[in-house]
């Protein structure tokens, strides 16, 4: 659990996250998602939906990339290095179940989903008419399965990595810690923009991949917190 010295700056983290909630609600209900699609797409599809350079680099590339990258944090378990060297075992734990729970939680919530790609829609050549990921329950004609963003979260599920050294209560370790979060951030709107680029996601895909990411982060932190009050490190 926090300490009084912690607390100030987590409770800015949790504006941060409400405001951010806020503005992604407000780009929901904008319209903006079909209007870049529709730049992006006509009645032909997607120029780069096939493009080598997005889908086999960006696309499968980074997916293995990711793996690999989550393996090196696996292997911090009993071998730490670098910077995991400045954390316990317990947060190193809390790093890896953080990552493997967002990518369930995303994996979950897209199986479940009825809303299909933008590339599935009449209007880029496909047999889907638009639905609101909003109506949930509501069927579109299409497959199906496409929110929120899957490629994304490949990134974006390193999140939890932050969390640790954000809410350390020295200030090299909070450094460390929004530098990660910045670079997750960046690396994982950059997978999104590939596949709204491709005609695989709205934008609003990606960025619902990296609050819910965040939010099972968070929540995960809290558990691993009350664990250590419970068990001594």
């Amino acid at each position: 659990m926090p300490s009084l010295s912690t607390k100030p700056l987590i409770y800015r983290w949790y504006l941060c996250t409400g405001v951010s909630l806020l503005c992604l609600l407000a780009w929901d209900f904008s319209g903006l998602d079909r209007q870049i699609m529709n730049l992006l797409g006509d009645a032909r599809g997607f120029a780069w939906r096939d493009s080598a350079w997005l889908a086999d680099f960006f696309h499968t590339g980074a997916r293995r990339l990711a793996i690999v990258i989550y393996l090196g944090v696996v292997c911090t378990l009993f071998w730490p290095w670098g910077i995991f060297r400045d954390i316990t075992r317990r947060q190193r734990i809390e790093v890896v179940v953080g990552i493997a729970l967002s990518l369930i939680a995303v994996s979950g919530l897209k199986s479940l989903s009825l809303t299909s790609c933008p590339w599935d829609l009449q209007d880029f050549g496909g047999t889907a008419h638009y639905v609101s990921h909003w109506q949930w329950g509501v069927r579109d004609g299409g497959s199906g399965a496409c929110f929120p963003g899957g490629h994304a979260s490949s990134a974006m599920a390193f999140l939890a990595l932050s969390l640790p050294w954000l809410t350390a209560s020295q200030a090299h370790q909070q450094r460390w810690g929004r530098g990660l979060l910045l670079t997750v951030l960046s690396l994982g709107l950059l997978l999104g923009a590939v596949q709204t680029l491709r005609g695989a996601h709205y934008p609003s895909h990606t960025f619902w991949t990296g609050l819910i990411c965040w939010l099972v982060a968070w929540a995960n932190h809290w558990a691993f917190g009350a664990w250590a009050k419970r068990k001594p490190a």
